[in-house]
Formats: structure tokens, C-alpha cells, sequence
């Protein structure tokens, strides 16, 4: 069973140029213009420090567990189902267990069917993960760009990067402003909200 896990690297195209309304920050980063010769004021953004820090990612990443795992259990309970006919009927094969050619055909029919079932059931699930995994990466990359628009309004960068594996080679700690967008994020995902979005992730998975 593919276990699907959030990928860092979807939040590599959210992280652009952004210019509206702000929300005022109580963490400042470091004055990420300074020093900057080149005439335009960049930022940048640790990608995996915002997937694990940010609640709402750690929240929807914790209800796609929850059903990876639960789909998984699934998947083996009945292969093992699966498995156990398979040796009984070879098992009375070799016994000559059968009253006669049709009857055992017919039982080998049935695991076929068990098998098919068994493997359509694989892929909705893996489909239903996928999908439920496309719908969280584009709800935080909506969050993450609705707020960079609003942030950006007061802090003005003329571009503003994401820094995950080694997309970025070297960068100084004096451009980051990682914990000041995570700040903002956090202070912006109400406890209300989050509950009632956990809770949504969590009825929809059990649903399924």
C-alpha cells in the first residue's frame, strides 16, 4: 500500500512576489533588505519548517495518516483473507479435496474474484488518498498565498522564495523570514477553526 506523505516541494510554486492589505506581526524577522546591493529586497521561506510548524498542516498531515494507516490495515486483513483461501484450496488440491473438477473450478473462480476485489479496493484507496493529498496541498498553498498578499503590504519584498532541499544553495539567515510568516499563519488559524477543519478531515475519512 503507497503511503502517501506531504510533499515540502508543493509549496515550491506558492512562494511569489505579493502586495496587499497586512496583518501586523508581533516576531519581526531580520531586515531582510540590508546589504542588499542589487536594488530589490528579498526573503525567504524554510519550507519544512512551515509544513511542520504550521497547525494546519500538522493537523491535515495527522488526519491523512490517520487514514493511510487505516487504509493500510485494511488492505492487509484482506490479503491475508486472500491468502489463507488460496493455501486451503491448494491445500485440498493436493488432498484431493474436491468431489469433482467443476467444484474446484468454482473455488478457484471465487479467490479470482477475491483477488480482483481485493485490487480495485487498493486503488480507490490509493486514489482517495491522492486526491484528498491534491486537496490539502492547494487549500495550503491558498492559505500560504492569501496571507504572503496581506503580509506583504507592510514588508514590501520584491520577492519572496521558498528554500526547501537544495532548490536554494546558500542563503543567509538574515534574509529568512520563516517563523514571522509561521507566526502569522498560526495567529490567523483560530482554535475554532482548527477543530472544526480537523474534525471535517476526520469525518471524511471515516466515510470513506
Amino acid at each position: 500500500m503507497k503511503k502517501y506523505m506531504i510533499s515540502a516541494l508543493a509549496l515550491l510554486a506558492m512562494m511569489t512576489s505579493c502586495n496587499n492589505a497586512t496583518p501586523k506581526m508581533d516576531d519581526k524577522p531580520a531586515a531582510a533588505a540590508d546589504g542588499n546591493t542589487t536594488g530589490l529586497k528579498i526573503a525567504y521561506i524554510e519550507v519544512d519548517s512551515l509544513m511542520t510548524q504550521y497547525d494546519f498542516a500538522k493537523d491535515y498531515s495527522a488526519s491523512l495518516e490517520k487514514k493511510s494507516n487505516n487504509a493500510r490495515n485494511t488492505l492487509t486483513q484482506k490479503g491475508n483473507q486472500l491468502q489463507a483461501a488460496v493455501n486451503n484450496f491448494q491445500q485440498k488440491l493436493n488432498n484431493n479435496g474436491f468431489q469433482s473438477r467443476e467444484q474446484a473450478a468454482n473455488v478457484q473462480a471465487a479467490i479470482e474474484r477475491q483477488q480482483r476485489d481485493l485490487q480495485e479496493l487498493q486503488g480507490r484507496l490509493e486514489g482517495e488518498l491522492a486526491k484528498e493529498t491534491q486537496e490539502f496541498n492547494l487549500a495550503l498553498r491558498d492559505s500560504l498565498n492569501n496571507f504572503l498578499r496581506a503580509y506583504n503590504e507592510d514588508k514590501k519584498y520584491d520577492m519572496i522564495l521558498s528554500k526547501a532541499g537544495d532548490n536554494i544553495l546558500y542563503a543567509s539567515a538574515h534574509f529568512d523570514i520563516t517563523q514571522d510568516v509561521i507566526n502569522g499563519l498560526n495567529k490567523r488559524y483560530k482554535p475554532a477553526a482548527k477543530k472544526t477543519e480537523t474534525k471535517k478531515a476526520e469525518e471524511k475519512a471515516e466515510k470513506k
